[in-house]
């Protein structure tokens, strides 16, 4: 082929090709969007209920905001990972779906950290309790916001695959990576939305509107949006991808609904080993979300047996449940980093059965912290609101948070990892096999949601009986993993990878 007729990359710039294995830093940079995406969602987590309170948004709204993470995961992630795998723009096939993700990611932070701006130019009469126009603002921006992560995600962790060539050593290196940064997002995140005098940066962000909390808030999302950028803008500069060669064969096809076909077909058509991973994956989220959606909740009743509303002790658990999540950070950046070693010494069905285990294990250690704490109050006469925890409960309720960063660093990588070696091995496309995955992961997402609440009601209320089904549903996932998880391919290291290490 003559040179001449293509544009050679720069010595910065990495041209990726089909099967071809990119060097390590080049995976580095690319997994780095992932920390711009999660300090972001850091943010939402640690800030997004008293800002609803702020905007005064009913209670009934709430599920319905909410609703908004499964049902985008359900729709937009298979079929943005479909048209990914199609995509001919000379940009590449990848790059395009992570430039719009990011660049929806900050539209949506721009309309939720302004919506009370936006609300009260709008005609929103600040001496009333709810805002309704900048709570129309505020849930246009939180849809807008789960759709373009989904947009955004897919698409790179299929360029993170395709970066790893027919390697399966180094696409679960490129995963673990992904959720390195994803807690190195969370750090920072947790740390932004925790100082409260970030505001004084951007002295506009303080308006008629916009109190202090909330002025620290926006504060908070125009970092997030400055760091997306910039690190989408680096990556995305350096990392050239080859264009996919048009078919004209595509262009003619059978079906009206081109995607949806597709779709249906790649489950028509998918081999055990991705079954098997599905379930692995769908039993081993039902164990996490009870315990994602009701963590500070647990602390603040439970652990703390405070009132919402009433005295101190529940805001007190609540903000020890959020030191519990920045420790748990902590945690799943290092064992992130650890991942790839432990893989390769005791082999990947035995590192998710066991991370599965210790999921298990720690949820169940929930209900021995919370009776310990029942008992000390029970003891102590402690009736009311205002009285906390001694050390010793408060330190093994930290460390249950601590212990699940383990489990957390193999669900944030592995299953992704293993999505792109099966459908390496079986032909099929990254996008569309990790969107598949994602609906392992949405689904089940949906059904502790509509059921957690009604159920723990049959037991009085509380948040152990979630917990505990979920730590069955884990050890069921860490059986599944050893007994029925098929093995990947054995790992190889050819001329073509060993300079990369």
């Amino acid at each position: 082929m003559d040179s001449s007729s293509h544009e050679q990359p720069s010595e910065c710039e990495v041209q990726i090709e089909t099967n071809k294995v990119a060097p390590l830093k080049v995976i580095v940079l690319l997994s780095s969007i992932a920390a711009g995406v999660q300090f972001g969602w850091a943010l939402q987590l640690s800030l997004l209920t008293p800002y609803v309170q702020l905007l005064g948004i009913p209670h009934k709204w709430a599920a319905f905001i909410w609703l908004c993470g499964p049902i985008s995961g359900l729709l937009v992630q298979p079929i943005a990972g479909y048209l990914s795998d199609h995509c001919t723009s000379r940009f590449g096939r990848r790059r395009p779906f992570i430039a719009g993700g990011a660049s929806l990611v900050a539209v949506a932070v721009i309309l939720i950290g302004f919506a009370a701006d936006i609300g009260y130019r709008a005609g929103d009469d600040l001496s009333k309790h709810t805002k309704p126009r900048a709570v129309a603002v505020f849930i246009l921006g939180f849809w807008i916001l789960d759709v373009a992560n989904n947009m955004l995600q897919g698409p790179c962790r299929a360029l993170l695959a395709d970066l790893s060539g027919d390697d399966p050593k180094r696409t679960r290196a490129a995963n673990a990576l992904f959720s390195f940064f994803m807690a190195v997002g969370n750090v920072l995140g947790y740390a932004a939305g925790s100082y409260t005098k970030l505001y004084h940066i951007f002295p506009f962000s303080s308006t008629i509107a916009c109190d202090v909390y909330c002025a620290n808030l926006k504060s908070c999302f125009i970092i997030s949006i400055a760091l997306l950028s910039i690190l989408t803008v680096t990556a995305l500069s350096i990392v050239k991808e080859v264009p996919l060669a048009k078919k004209p064969e595509e262009h003619h096809g059978n079906s009206s609904t081109p995607i949806v076909g597709e779709l249906i077909e790649s489950f028509r058509d998918m081999k055990r080993p991705m079954w098997i991973l599905m379930l692995v994956t769908a039993l081993n989220w039902v164990g996490w979300f009870p315990f994602i959606l009701f963590d500070t909740d647990w602390m603040g009743k439970e652990v703390y047996g405070g009132v919402v509303g009433v005295g101190k002790a529940y805001d007190a658990g609540v903000r020890a449940g959020a030191l519990g999540l920045l420790i748990n950070s902590l945690v799943l950046a290092f064992m992130s980093l650890g991942l790839e070693p432990i893989a390769r010494k005791f082999g990947v069905k035995a590192l998710w059965g066991g991370a599965n285990f210790i999921l298990a294990i720690g949820l169940a250690m929930t209900v021995l912290v919370s009776k310990k704490a029942e008992s000390y109050r029970l003891i102590h006469g402690i009736t009311g609101g205002d009285t906390l925890p001694p050390d010793d409960i408060k330190a093994g309720a930290l460390a249950i948070f601590g212990v699940l960063g383990i489990p957390l660093a193999v669900t944030f990588s592995l299953p992704f990892a293993l999505a792109s070696i099966f459908s390496k091995a079986s032909g099929a496309g990254q996008g569309l096999s990790l969107g598949v995955l994602n609906l392992a992961i949405v689904v089940p997402q949906m059904i502790v949601s509509a059921t957690s609440g009604p159920f723990d009601a049959l037991f009085g209320g509380g948040n152990l009986p979630a917990f505990v089904v979920g730590a069955i549903a884990a050890a069921l996932s860490g059986i599944t993993a050893l007994t029925l998880l098929p093995s990947p391919p054995p790992d190889f290291t050819s001329s073509a990878t060993a300079g990369h290490f």
